[in-house]
């Protein structure tokens, strides 16, 4: 296997295996067919196009194929692009395995276990440590292998576990700061704000938005089961409004997707830290394959800004 996708430059050419993630069918402003594909390796995506594309190829090439493809790397819009030359389905007899492109978290599933197991230890408020517990024993697997996004922001395996445990990591450190925060509210709602995507997104491999993601999102699915959780516990007051409150909240903004902005502190926090994280985490992932001294590719989610890499190094 080559050194991987993220790390080719443009004008070098590309000879290797990589894994459909979209490919959608599309005409060229000179009426000419294509398609366009996301293919993406264990370093990275790439957008792709196959021009000149056959009735055929639209069979052959489609989301979660493995494919040998050979092309010149180019630029569209600030971003790399793969020209392709050639492709075809990869064989039995080439000894590839999927496994191979599906991005991992960082760290191990079992750290991601222990972390959130010692965050629910240090809850103190009764309602909210059950009602906590609950959905990570309701949703353990899928917790730890889901992805936090289909695009842009963790978005591989047990990313959304990953996403969590950092936001809970911050969180800690701002209640140390401000001692006054209600630090088992925050994370509560640090560990319950995503888990509707666990409905929201049909698997953790490859995942497409469901019907009911695509209708109702992850936000409202998730107030939902809060509230069907605290009935079933028979768990009443003011910390489950609270939490509901914190789900609600948490993309800051209705144009982002929040039917309701931050009204309690711990709210206004969440929506930070997951913004911080979030950022972060896109910023990382273009900048690891920034050459010192070089700006990184336009990253749309951030104000399709350009992030420079400085040459030099922390002491």
């Amino acid at each position: 296997m080559s050194q991987g996708i993220a790390h080719y430059q443009v004008g070098e050419t590309f000879d290797d295996f990589l894994l459909i993630i979209s490919a959608n069918k599309s005409v060229a402003s000179n009426g000419k067919p294509f398609l366009a594909l996301l293919l993406r390796d264990r370093t990275g995506e790439i957008d792709a196009r196959l021009w000149g594309a056959k009735k055929e190829d639209e069979t052959l090439f489609t989301k979660g194929v493995l494919v040998k493809v050979s092309g010149e790397i180019g630029q569209f819009r600030n971003k790399p692009q793969l020209k392709i030359h050639h492709i075809r389905q990869a064989q039995e007899e080439d000894g590839v395995d999927v496994k191979q492109f599906i991005e991992k978290a960082p760290v191990s599933v079992e750290w991601l276990e222990e972390q959130i197991k010692e965050f629910l230890f240090e809850m103190t408020n009764a309602s909210l440590q059950r009602l906590t517990r609950y959905f990570v024993k309701e949703y353990y697997e899928d917790l730890f292998t889901y992805p936090a996004a289909t695009r842009n922001h963790h978005n591989y395996v047990s990313g959304l576990a990953h996403h969590i445990v950092t936001m809970l990591r911050m969180g800690k450190e701002i209640g140390a700061i401000y001692p006054e925060v209600n630090k088992d509210l925050l994370y509560a709602g640090i560990i319950v704000h995503d888990l509707g995507k666990i409905k929201e997104l049909s698997n953790p491999e490859s995942p497409e938005y469901t019907t009911e993601g695509r209708l109702l999102g992850h936000i409202s699915l998730m107030v939902e089961e809060v509230e069907t959780a605290a009935r079933e516990l028979q768990i009443e007051g003011e910390e489950v409004m609270a939490l509901k409150h914190l789900v609600l909240s948490h993309h800051g903004k209705t144009e982002w997707g929040s039917p309701k902005p931050p009204y309690i502190r711990e709210a206004e926090i969440l929506h930070y830290i997951d913004m911080l994280d979030s950022r972060i985490q896109m910023m990382n992932a273009s900048l690891r394959k920034t050459k010192p001294g070089t700006f990184t590719e336009k990253i749309f989610p951030l104000e399709q800004r350009s992030f420079y890499k400085p040459s030099f190094e922390s002491e």
